[in-house]
């Protein structure tokens, strides 16, 4: 009862030299099994953990008893991405941290049991549920990530008129562009948003907002407006050097690499520097994905370079961990202060110093501090800055009576209204840079505004 099944992975050595998915997933045998342990808890804690509220134990006990296709239904009355969020939700610190089985041992793996039923169904073949009474109401969405793609599904499922307005050519938001295929295969992310268009949902693609048209325009053809822009302007370090060529931002390096698919040069047009050895300055996940996607382009050393320790550091450790199997160094408490190039403006080296922590700061880490005399350098040809991003203020910009914070996110209440009538926001164009889950967890809660807002209107 203790002990969770592994989720079988590809072979290190083997995964570092390709784009495939590490994680293999379930077998029909594994799921089983590891859902007989599920204590199906009267007041199941589970639940809580989950922000879009899926009725965990439920599917967990149609796995059980083997039958999938009633299991991925359960699931999917909530969560529009179930494939998605077994895949890169932090479950360890939500619905699978409260289960009680953690207090004794290992909690159910919730996440992959999640990801083992949407498999199974797009392997089967998706079917979208019965359309409901059209409402007459018109709801339009700004941006095709996790936030915007659940606020969509759920006011589709309401009976609304939903167009989403997606700035690239893709859908699927950070969901295509920010995460590597060896973690999220494009294909998941295809399916997906071919779900959801099922439901009746309309995408445009190419559509910039602020450009081709204003939140104001839109409120003047649609009856309610969705903001899920998200954080898509990278931050940098403001050091010298970061100009230099070979130096890149997370944000541009990842998307090369995933949405255009760089990595396979020449098929397809879009080169990137290969470096043969890579300093990615971060210790989030997109530093993580960053360093680990540097690596299967064919870099010698790939070394990430972290302010702090490893017990502060924001990833998720399966994440650490994956990395440090693949041979990815992690030099910890180093910050760099100057990027040195070589008098033709390409990156030859990184300068750091070492750090020391002390008392924590706002955020409730430790905070790091400068030790003096122990800068050094690190040889290196390329640079990944992924320290962190902000919202574009392209769309609050163009929006009469939008109100921002001053960090540039768009001020919004519990249930994702804004200082704007009949415009909603969520994700992390509301919350700065967060997870993929917690922003499905505001467009769900903004849905549900929309629809209350709408029927009043």
């Amino acid at each position: 009862m203790l002990e969770r099944q592994k989720m079988p992975l590809q072979d290190p050595k083997v995964r570092a030299t390709n784009f495939n998915e590490v994680a293999l997933g379930f077998t029909k045998e594994q799921a089983v099994e590891e859902t007989k342990r599920c204590l199906q808890c009267k007041k199941p804690k589970c639940m809580e953990g989950c922000p879009v509220e899926v009725k965990i134990p439920g599917f967990l006990k149609y796995i059980s008893e083997g039958d999938f296709d009633s299991a991925i239904k359960e699931i999917k009355v909530d969560n529009a991405l179930p494939a998605v969020c077994g895949r890169v939700c932090p479950q360890e610190t939500q619905c699978e941290q409260v289960c009680v089985l953690s207090k004794k041992g290992a909690s159910i793996s919730i996440g992959r049991l999640e990801r083992f039923v949407a498999d199974y169904e797009r392997k089967k073949g998706v079917e979208a549920p019965t359309a409901p009474e059209p409402s007459g109401k018109k709801v339009a969405v700004v941006g095709s990530g996790p936030a915007g793609l659940t606020a969509a599904a759920d006011l589709a499922k309401m009976g609304h008129s939903v167009t989403i307005f997606e700035a690239l050519h893709a859908a699927g938001g950070v969901l295509t562009y920010g995460i590597p295929e060896f973690r999220l295969p494009k294909e998941i992310v295809r399916a997906e948003v071919e779900y959801v268009k099922k439901l009746g949902v309309t995408i445009h693609l190419d559509s910039v907002i602020g450009k081709i048209d204003t939140v104001d325009e839109l409120l003047s053809e649609f009856d309610a407006v969705f903001l899920g822009t998200g954080a898509g302007l990278p931050m940098f370090l403001n050091i010298d050097g970061e100009n230099l060529n070979g130096v890149y931002s997370a944000n541009e390096f990842l998307t090369r690499v995933n949405l255009m698919k760089s990595y396979m040069f020449p098929d397809y047009d879009t080169p990137i520097k290969k470096g043969k050895r890579v300093v990615v300055v971060g210790g989030g996940n997109v530093a993580m994905d960053s360093a680990r996607c540097a690596l299967r382009l064919g870099a010698d050393e790939v070394t990430i370079v972290y302010r702090r320790g490893e017990e502060e550091m924001p990833a998720r450790a399966e994440e650490i961990e994956h990395a440090k199997e693949e041979g990815i160094k992690f030099r910890l408490l180093t910050n760099p202060v100057r990027i040195i190039g070589d008098g033709k403006n390409w990156v030859t080296h990184i300068e750091c110093i070492n750090m020391y922590l002390c008392e924590p700061d706002e955020s409730g880490r430790c905070k790091p501090m400068p030790s003096a005399g122990t800068e050094h350098k690190i040889e290196t040809d390329v640079v990944i800055i992924a320290i962190g991003t902000s919202p574009n203020p392209l769309v609050p910009r163009t929006t009469q009576g939008l109100e921002i914070t001053k960090h540039g996110t768009i001020i919004a209440k519990e249930d994702g209204a804004t200082t704007k009538k009949g415009v909603y926001a969520g994700g992390d164009a509301v919350t700065g840079s967060a997870t993929v889950i917690s922003a499905m967890g505001a467009g769900k809660k903004a849905a549900r505004a929309i629809d209350e807002y709408l029927r009043a209107k």
